[in-house]
């Protein structure tokens, strides 16, 4: 069935993923709006072998329009939320705006595609990093329950956007060059450096990329009680996410059974090459749909076999972000 589709922040570098996951995934549309800020109206843009014209987002932008996928902050998403719903269209919103709402959904495909049926005119995208967490979690917690996840996250500039992409490359440029590095997109240095993730630091002395791994897999796996604690840190890497994540069972696992489990889990790619110690990396995700899994083993710290460390990495812009929307998309039409 083909549905009618707009693209909010269709200019920024989730709004431009949209477009090559729509064309590469052949996304059954009749119709496609690209909007954007006022700044960006007018502006052209090739997709599928036609020529669009970019509009500034209204009100009025979503009449007609039966899916609106938002990638476009959540101060617009807050602002626009009504006006979609009214014209009675699905937001698949990116931003964090409406994830701990009670009556939204917050899905990834691969973990609780059943949820999507009980929107209320919004369907949540997870944070990237924990959607790229999750996706490899999941089938083993289907297997065998989690009760504890440590998450450190080495998070690539793409999680920032365009500017921030930029920037790293232009800091490169100049440091190389003997010049001073220029920080705008981030408050301190990227290249050549690393940092605790810039988000704001709540009362606990988590910043809120931390507690946004905890809260929202809590959420998605349906199970508040799970124990999770997590570090966020920005890494000079244009593109993908890293992650190294240690899971505590209920019950024994071994790291080959992890392996067997995820070898057919959706969405997931074992990288696991322990004689050449040759385990995922950015660049093996980057550009890729699946989360790359490897540096499987077991945890020797926790008794009874019941602990496995892995090493995980995923393109942020698109599995972390408008893959996984579009994913939604496609179970809506």
């Amino acid at each position: 069935m083909s549905c009618n589709i707009a693209i909010a922040g269709v200019t920024g570098a989730v709004g431009q993923e949209f477009l090559r996951i729509l064309e590469e995934r052949d996304f059954p549309f009749s119709s496609v709006k690209m909007l954007a800020s006022a700044r960006s109206h007018g502006k052209k843009l090739t997709f599928k072998g036609r020529e669009y014209t970019v509009e500034e987002m209204t009100d009025k932008s979503f009449d007609g329009v039966d899916i609106a996928l938002f990638s476009a902050g959540g101060s617009r998403s807050r602002e626009f939320a009504d006006a979609v719903k009214k014209a009675g269209a699905v937001m698949v919103d990116n931003s964090s705006a409406f994830r701990m709402d009670p009556d939204t959904p917050l899905v990834v495909p691969e973990v609780n595609p059943e949820a999507i049926k009980d929107h209320k005119g919004i369907i949540a995208n997870p944070n990237c990093s924990t959607i790229i967490a999750l996706v490899p979690i999941w089938p083993l917690h289907n297997a065998n329950p989690v009760k504890r996840m440590v998450v450190s996250t080495y998070q690539a500039a793409s999680g920032a956007g365009q500017a921030a992409m930029d920037e790293l490359a232009l800091q490169s440029k100049d440091i190389l060059a003997g010049r001073e590095a220029r920080c705008e997109a981030f408050p301190y240095q990227i290249a050549f450096n690393l940092f605790c993730h810039n988000s704001d630091l709540k009362p606990n002395g988590y910043n809120e990329e931390e507690m946004k791994m905890v809260n929202e897999t809590r959420k998605i796996f349906s199970c508040p009680d799970i124990a999770i604690t997590c570090t966020c840190v920005r890494v000079p890497v244009m593109r993908a996410h890293s992650e190294s994540i240690n899971l505590e069972f209920d019950s024994p696992i071994t790291a080959d059974e992890v392996r067997e489990l995820l070898s057919t889990a959706p969405g997931v790619t074992v990288l696991d090459d322990r004689e050449n110690n040759r385990f995922p990396m950015p660049i093996d995700a980057d550009g890729k749909d699946d989360v790359y899994v490897g540096h499987i083993r077991q945890d020797e710290s926790i008794p009874d076999n019941r602990g496995i460390n892995l090493w995980v990495c995923g393109d942020q812009i698109r599995k972390g972000a408008a893959l996984n929307a579009v994913q939604i998309a496609e179970r809506l039409v």
